[in-house]
């Protein structure tokens, strides 16, 4: 009997401890990262983590693009609409696409959209910047946002997989384009 009432206690103590955790992180912003067995940069390298505009059915913000996947029996999709409206009227370049997640399996699955409504935050070349599920607060969001804006003249090329270049030196290589660019920290 003891040892059943231990066991019970320890379960609904992990359990709690998880949903603590899973309450804590939700509607907070975090970078995904993808690693890749060629480097391991900690920043998105995978198609996955590469949205374009004919994924979205939607044009690519100039700056940056925000992303809902929603559903209709979505309590706090409503609210999260209306903020990322806001927003994206507030910032010049910034576009916002909202997505039927039940519509869109593949995207959701894709991306491992597990609860409505999840935000994604893309750079201007459709690179997943960062992401939150569950209510958003402003003030996350506009750091969000304004941290895919600030850093726009640092990534000319969405993140890829390093490779050896024909010289010798690693290179970038982007998907199915041609051009590479000289990883950093190499001598050209």
């Amino acid at each position: 009997m003891v040892s059943g009432l231990v066991a019970l206690a320890v379960v609904l103590a992990a359990a709690s401890a998880v949903g603590f955790a899973m309450r804590r992180r939700q509607g907070r912003f975090h970078s995904p990262v993808v690693r890749t067995e060629a480097v391991d940069s900690g920043r998105p390298a995978s198609s996955a983590a590469v949205l374009s505009a004919a994924d979205l059915g939607a044009p690519l913000g100039a700056q940056a693009t925000l992303v809902q996947f929603s559903t209709q029996v979505c309590a706090y999709c409503g609210p999260t609409r209306e903020l990322l409206t806001e927003v994206a009227r507030e910032k010049d370049g910034v576009a916002f696409v909202e997505i039927d997640a039940a519509e869109r399996m593949d995207l959701t699955m894709r991306l491992h959209v597990l609860s409505t409504p999840t935000v994604l935050v893309l750079d201007a070349l459709g690179g997943i910047s960062s992401r939150a599920s569950g209510p958003l607060r402003k003030a996350d969001l506009l750091t969000a946002v304004g941290a895919v804006i600030s850093r726009g003249d640092e990534t000319p090329y969405p993140p890829a997989v390093l490779r050896d270049g024909p010289d010798g030196k690693k290179r970038h290589r982007i998907g199915f384009a041609t051009q590479d660019k000289v990883s950093q920290g190499e001598d050209a």
